[in-house]
């Protein structure tokens, strides 16, 4: 249940960020500070007793994610972008296997078959032109450096309470982000971003990537990555209910390979 509500609240994170007009390591740098700053008061407890090893690993993949997935947004549509920045499970059980975990046929399935409805979502931007094309590569990069974060998580979570490990986590990524950030003359975002800031670092941050940090404690990575899959449906609706991005039969046809996906993955995993 708790995965599910934090699903619903990633949906919202692009079309919030597309709302913003700041750079995109600016965005990213300062939802992940708020965010930990949100969260710090009830895990600051636990920073003393924690190994900063997975903080620091975590955090590193989460800056890498967000900095390549908010410039695709800045590239290519809200549908395409997070469409195949959720290909993650596909990258997560490719490196379970390496790492000794061996996803069931079912989970397989369900990747397979979810993977295949978010390439449908994303297939609109075929034709559109190179800045739309690099959106999506930047999109399936940042893919990649999502599922070393869940992968990260799994392993931490079995060691480390949730609060004082996302706060910490989150203080490093948008600490390394706004080094970037300054490093490029840009330190803070323009004055019109910070409301939209606020929601980003409450919303999809706090409560989602919270909720998906505790679910690793109880599910396998790559049943959790195929459940972050539920994100598209949730963002492509929003898109079209704010900003008029259309949804073609494939896009439609897309979601709802993406929800059976799904539904077809996460039957066989204990809730």
């Amino acid at each position: 249940m708790f995965l599910g509500v934090g699903v619903v609240a990633l949906s919202w994170a692009a079309p919030l960020i597309r709302l913003t007009r700041g750079p995109a390591v600016v965005v990213a740098a300062w939802r992940l500070l708020l965010a930990g700053a949100l969260l710090s008061p009830w895990g600051v407890r636990g920073w003393r007793g924690l190994s900063w090893r997975f903080p620091l690993a975590a955090g590193l993949c989460l800056a890498t994610h967000f900095a390549l997935w908010i410039q695709s947004l800045r590239l290519t549509s809200v549908a395409s972008s997070v469409a195949l920045v959720t290909t993650n499970p596909l990258f997560v059980g490719l490196f379970s296997l390496a790492l000794g975990e061996r996803p069931g046929a079912a989970l397989w399935a369900g990747i397979l078959l979810s993977v295949g409805g978010s390439f449908l979502i994303a297939w609109g931007d075929v034709g559109r032109g190179g800045s739309a094309l690099l959106g999506d590569l930047l999109a399936l990069l940042g893919a990649v450096a999502a599922s070393a974060y869940l992968l990260v998580g799994r392993r931490a979570r079995a060691r480390t309470e949730l609060l004082p490990y996302v706060s910490l986590a989150y203080f490093v990524a948008g600490g390394l982000l706004g080094v970037v950030a300054a490093g490029l003359g840009h330190p803070l975002p323009p004055a019109e971003d910070w409301p939209w800031l606020v929601l980003l670092a409450l919303v999809p941050q706090a409560l989602g990537h919270t909720a998906v940090n505790w679910a690793l404690r109880h599910l396998p990575p790559a049943a959790v990555a195929v459940a972050i899959l539920g994100e598209p449906v949730g963002a492509a609706l929003w898109a079209f209910l704010l900003f008029g991005e259309g949804l073609g039969p494939w896009q439609g046809v897309g979601m709802a390979l993406v929800l059976g996906g799904i539904a077809w993955a996460l039957r066989g995993v204990r809730l």
